[in-house]
Formats: structure tokens, C-alpha cells, sequence
């Protein structure tokens, strides 16, 4: 016999023998304060292939059969169920009825949907809709924004009755206020702390709220992108290179910091491969060319601190960049110290190297795809680490950013290692300008500053919310 199945727009009062098809969205506990805590039932958001979102509730009773079944994002089958009307205050969705589990209800964990189920779904309500509701305890909606001021009681090691109050600014640049209790506010304070609020409109945290970080749903990774494209009327440059799927040279000015020495200004390379050899008591070996008596050349490798009116960075530079700029080559720059007894790579930073702190370049850096995953730390602030394809002087013609292709013959990043920057490794290569594809070509305007990759500071945040 077929199994019949519908669509939560479907359900009526009573019991349903049918199969719905849906997503567990998330699930809380309700919990009662005045018995000590004691649970009475678990709570939970589903969603159908339609998108419509339905509440469910396992009574106390019943919450050890379904529990180790409760992973947010699965899906699941759900029938032998009842359907009943929702209570008339705090709806968590925009549905009049409500799903409650009995002895008889089947949740099975579900592999291959018929249709495709969608990954996440929330009522997002704008300020106006939100006064609406304020003071009416009829709904809780959801709320998306930036996270711009905290204030919190949390103290370390938390005590009881802790509340923080978040400052949320909506995208019509209108603020509100979140509240959030005790174990809620714990563990907020715990990743937004330090930060101050204003008084706004209040919204409250109840038992159901969950809140989404950033870049944690499609939702707030859309909104965040927004938010960067907002403050700086320029777009991110994070979507454009996912959807280019290359790397990407970038042209802005900045102001030397400082010159790193931690890693030194230079190393021996292989003169066969260009990569940095390791060195013996009476000779080099080359371990790609698994040559124990290789032949090695000097090469530069400069980390500069690059700072400008936003932020600072790690730029670092290799042998073509800086055999250009100076018009002198490692090795002869070594030659130049004449320190006696030390290898190169353990000599003094050249003068002429250490001069270049506190002046201002125009750099054209290469960034790529993976500069912008999720584990990637290049975007926190101090910890930003780019490759200098070219430096370029007053005198020189600025060359246009271009797409390149990492499967091309481009060369100009032979330097980088694996096409990224990490620090304490060496990867020697061709000269980093000469063979660069944007070399050469017509001068664009207003290159100072290119494009703004991603905007510090920013936290944005879903939740959902009682109004008052």
C-alpha cells in the first residue's frame, strides 16, 4: 500500500496517520523555574518542502524515545502524530496549529527526501513590524543584524542571574535592543565581550531563541556582505572571487609599519627548482630535487608590516620584487655587509631594506580564493598575510588588477608557496614582476584603493524574539 503524503498547509485538527516530510530547524527544552528546573516538554521548529514552518512538541513523558533523534539540520519522516491548536500567545510560526508527538508517533531519520527540503527558514520582521507587535505577546519573530554595542553583567566565573543587553542595528539603520538571561547570557557574553550599548527598542530572549553568527546561515552570510557593501560602496571581494573561482591582484597604498626580522631578509635557493635548500655541515641539499649537493643562489624574502587609513597587513616580498626596487640582488647585497663567520640568510638586514619603514608604496598584491574560507585566519586583524606581485614607484606606469588563472603560465607568484603565505616558510621562484599578466597594460584610474575585502568588527546575528 502507498504511503500517503502531505504538506503541514494540509494538517487539520485530530489525529494524522499520513507522512509529512520535514527538517527539524531547531528544538529547545521548557523547563519549569518554579519546580526547580523540571523539564515539561521539548519544543521544535520543522519545515516542510513548502517552506512552511510548523512548531512540535514532546511531552516530558515521551522526550527518552525521540532525543538521541534531535539533530539540528536532519530530516525526518513524521506520522502517527496530533494536531492541535496552537496556543494564542508567543507563536513561534505563522501556522494556527501545532504538532504534538504520542505514543503512536513515528520520527525517522530521512536519507532521500521525495522533494528536496530547504536548509534553513526563519520570519524575519523589519522595525515597523516589530513595533506592531510590541506589548502584544503574540508572536516571536525573527530578527537579523549587526551586533554594534553589548553590555553585560556576566562576570568570570559566571554567578547567577547574568543578563546582557546587545545593541542589534536593523538594515534601515534603526536599533534595538536584545535581552538575554542567565544561560543564555553567559554564553553571548562569552563571544561578544567588551562592548557597549545604548538605549533602544528591547527585544527579549526566550527559551526558543537561537542565535546564528555571521556567516553560520545563507541568510546572515547575505546580509554581512551587504553590511560591507554598505559602509564602504564598494562590493566584497570574498563573492566576486567564489564566483570567478580565480586569483585576483589588488592595488592600494600603505605605509611600511615596519620590517619584520623574525624570518630574516633572505635564503638559499636551489638554482634548479628556486626552492630553499637545507643546509648541512659541508653542503646543501635540495629535497625536491633530491640532490644532497646542490648548488644554491641568495635570495630575498622580506615581511613588511603595511598599514593605511583601515587597517594593517603582512605584505611579503620576494626576489623579483625586491631585486627590482633596489636594483641590487641578494647576493650582492650580502656582500655589502661583509659580515665574516655568518651564513647570508643569518646576516643584518640590509640598510637599504630596513630604510623602507615608514615610507609609503603602492603595492599590487595578489589574493586568492583561499584567503576567504571559513578556517582561514587572514582577516582577523594583525593576522592579514598577502604576497606582493609588484611595487610600484611614482615613475611607473600603475598596471590594471587582472583575473589570473592559477592553471596559466603566469609565474608571477612562483615565489609563494602553494600560491600562500604562511610564516617561517620559504618558497623561492621567478622573478615575482617581470612575467606578471598585469604588467604592461593601460593605466586605470583611481588605483589607490581597489576593492575593500572584508569589513572588522562586524557580527551579525538571527534570532528570534519577544517584543515589548
Amino acid at each position: 500500500m502507498a504511503i500517503l503524503r502531505i504538506f503541514f498547509s494540509d494538517l487539520k485538527s485530530g489525529n494524522c496517520s499520513f507522512v509529512v516530510e520535514a527538517r527539524l530547524l531547531r528544538y529547545w527544552e521548557a523547563r519549569n523555574v518554579k519546580r526547580g528546573g523540571e523539564l515539561m516538554w521539548i519544543d521544535m521548529l520543522l519545515m516542510d518542502v513548502n517552506s512552511t514552518i510548523m512548531q512540535a512538541t514532546i511531552n516530558a513523558n515521551r522526550v527518552s524515545k525521540f532525543r538521541e533523534r534531535l539533530p539540528t539540520g536532519s530530516m525526518y519522516s513524521v506520522s502517527g502524530f496530533d494536531v492541535a491548536r496552537c496556543a494564542q500567545n508567543f507563536h513561534l510560526a505563522d501556522s494556527p496549529l501545532m504538532i504534538r508527538f504520542n505514543d503512536s508517533t513515528d520520527f525517522d531519520v530521512l536519507v532521500n527526501p521525495v522533494s528536496p527540503l530547504p536548509e534553513e527558514g526563519f520570519r524575519f520582521c523589519n522595525q515597523t513590524e516589530l513595533v506592531g507587535l510590541a506589548n502584544t505577546n503574540s508572536h516571536l519573530p525573527d530578527v537579523i543584524g549587526e551586533i554594534t554595542a553589548v553590555k553585560s553583567t556576566v562576570c568570570e566565573p559566571p554567578e547567577d542571574k547574568n543578563r546582557v543587553m546587545v545593541t542589534v542595528r536593523l538594515e534601515n539603520d534603526v536599533s534595538v535592543t536584545l535581552s538575554l538571561f542567565d544561560a543564555q547570557a553567559v554564553s553571548f557574553h562569552q563571544k561578544l565581550e567588551g562592548m557597549r550599548v545604548d538605549r533602544r527598542l528591547f527585544l527579549n530572549a526566550t527559551s526558543g531563541t537561537h542565535v546564528y553568527y555571521d556567516k553560520e546561515t545563507n541568510a546572515g552570510e547575505s546580509f554581512f556582505y551587504r553590511l560591507v557593501a554598505r559602509d564602504t560602496g564598494l562590493p566584497s571581494a570574498a563573492p566576486l572571487l567564489r564566483s570567478y573561482g580565480k586569483d585576483i591582484d589588488f592595488l592600494c597604498t600603505g605605509r611600511v609599519s615596519r620590517v619584520e626580522t623574525d624570518n630574516g631578509w633572505c635564503y638559499v635557493a636551489c638554482s634548479k627548482c628556486s626552492k630553499k635548500l637545507q643546509r648541512s655541515v659541508s653542503s646543501f641539499e635540495c629535497v625536491r630535487c633530491s640532490n644532497p649537493n646542490a648548488i644554491g643562489s641568495l635570495r630575498y624574502r622580506v615581511e613588511m608590516v603595511i598599514a593605511d587609513d583601515t587597517a594593517e597587513g603582512t605584505f611579503v616580498c620576494f626576489d623579483g620584487v625586491m631585486t627590482k626596487l633596489h636594483n641590487l640582488m641578494a647576493s650582492e647585497a650580502v656582500q655589502l655587509l661583509a659580515e665574516e663567520g655568518v651564513n647570508p640568510e643569518d646576516s643584518m638586514m640590509p640598510p637599504f631594506v630596513a630604510a623602507m619603514e615608514v615610507k609609503t608604496y603602492t603595492f599590487q598584491v595578489r589574493v586568492t580564493s583561499y584567503n576567504f574560507t571559513v578556517n582561514h585566519k587572514s582577516f582577523t586583524v594583525n593576522h592579514k598575510s598577502f604576497t606582493v606581485s609588484r611595487i610600484i614607484n611614482e615613475i611607473d606606469r600603475v598596471p590594471a588588477p587582472d583575473f589570473v588563472d592559477n592553471g596559466g603560465d603566469d609565474n608571477d607568484d612562483d615565489d609563494a608557496p602553494d600560491s600562500t603565505v604562511s610564516h617561517g616558510e620559504f618558497a623561492p621562484g621567478k622573478d615575482g614582476c617581470d612575467t606578471s599578466k598585469s604588467a604592461g597594460k593601460e593605466q586605470v584610474g583611481n588605483a589607490r584603493k581597489e576593492a575593500r575585502v572584508e569589513k572588522d568588527g562586524v557580527s551579525v546575528v538571527i534570532f528570534s524574539c519577544f517584543v515589548f
